[in-house]
Formats: C-alpha cells, structure tokens, sequence
C-alpha cells in the first residue's frame, strides 16, 4: 500500500485536505498529517498544501526544519502544491513587502491589485469563487477533466513563472495568469480542490493514481 504525507506546517485547515484524500484513495493509500522529516521522506507521494501569507509560510516551513525537507522530496516524488504550496515553490513573493521562496522555479508571486491597477482593471480582492481553469497541456491529473472546469480559488497573489514551459492551467481574473503548473514528478494548482467538488476529486484522485 502507497503512503501519502500531507505536510503540516502549521498553515491551513489541513483537515478538509485530509478527508478529500482519504475519499478518493480509499484502500489504495494511507493518508498521514504530518511535520515530521521521517515520514515524509519515507513517503511515496507528497501533498503540500497551505493557506496565508507567505511570510508565515517560509518562517514556518524554516523553523520546523522543513524548507530543506520539500527541496528534497520535491526531487524524485510525486508532488502535488496546493494554493501558497505552488506559491512558495517561486524565487520570490510580492507579499508583506517582498520574501524569499524556495526557489524550486524561476518565477515571482505578484499581487493582483498591482497589476490591475496598471491595466485599468476594477475587481473584487481576494478572488473568492468559482473560475474556470484551461489546460496548457496534456498531463495525467487533467485526465477526466473538462477544458475549462470550476474549480474554486481564494486569493491575491498570482503565480508567474520565468518561462511558458511551465504553466500547466491558465485562469482569467481580470488579466490570464497561471493557476497551475507542472514539471517532471511536480504538479501545483493555485486553486483548492478539496473544495472543487466532483472535478477537484478527480484531480486529487489522478495525482493518487499518476505513474510517473
């Protein structure tokens, strides 16, 4: 049986993650919660999740000694990033007046508000709703999934990689920025798809079942 670790970094409700887990794995996997170095490295999949700002985030992530412990794992075993779990994989964010990422992707995490400033654009912020997500690319955790499905996102800031190669789903919000990438073993979503009913199950129940 595959273990799957969630990372617990003290940053989120972990729980409606866990459950959506437990849903579609079902016998196929053993789910666990956890911050401790051992286990995640012992796992055969990794869910990071996250909700917040930034800066708690990477203060979190470095207290706990797991900065170091993602850009491990992140190496060799399925990942999936979820909400500021794709953000923090960035070089760099706009929030709390600009903070060091792990630097797994060249790219920056900029603020919505900024940009639609600069563009003549007046909308609501945080995003907080449903939207539509396109697929840039075939992949294995679109499989199942409509072109163009809801999923449901609460944010500010956006993800923008350095290079197009990396963007996996676009989403418009006043401008079409990336809501999710993926490279090799590592797919990361800006939306939560815990919280995206039928077809966010589907995408957790691909990542379950994706063979790399």
């Amino acid at each position: 049986m595959q273990r799957i670790a969630i990372i617990d970094y003290n940053m989120g409700n972990l729980h409606s993650v866990e459950r959506a887990m437990r849903h579609v794995a079902g016998t196929e996997a053993t789910i666990t919660v956890t911050a401790d170095p051992d286990i995640i490295y012992k796992a055969d999949r990794i869910v990071f999740p996250g909700q917040g700002a930034a800066r708690d985030c990477m203060r979190e992530l470095e207290t706990r000694g797991i900065g170091d412990v993602v850009r491990e794992v992140i190496q060799t075993k399925p990942f999936l990033g979820i909400c500021m779990g794709m953000q923090v994989l960035m070089q760099h964010s706009e929030e709390n007046g600009g903070i060091d990422c792990l630097s797994i992707y060249a790219g920056n995490v900029r603020y919505f508000g900024t940009v639609h400033q600069e563009i003549g654009v007046r909308l609501k912020i945080p995003q907080m709703g449903w939207n539509q997500v396109w697929q840039q690319v075939e992949h294995p955790l679109w499989q199942g999934i409509q072109d163009g499905a809801r999923f449901y996102f609460v944010h500010s800031y956006y993800v923008e990689p350095n290079t197009p190669d990396l963007i996996a789903g676009s989403t418009d919000y006043g401008m079409h920025y990336t809501s999710a990438i993926a490279k090799d073993n590592v797919f990361a979503i800006q939306c939560h798809p815990e919280k995206s009913a039928d077809d966010g199950l589907q995408l957790l129940k691909n990542f379950v079942n994706w063979q790399l």
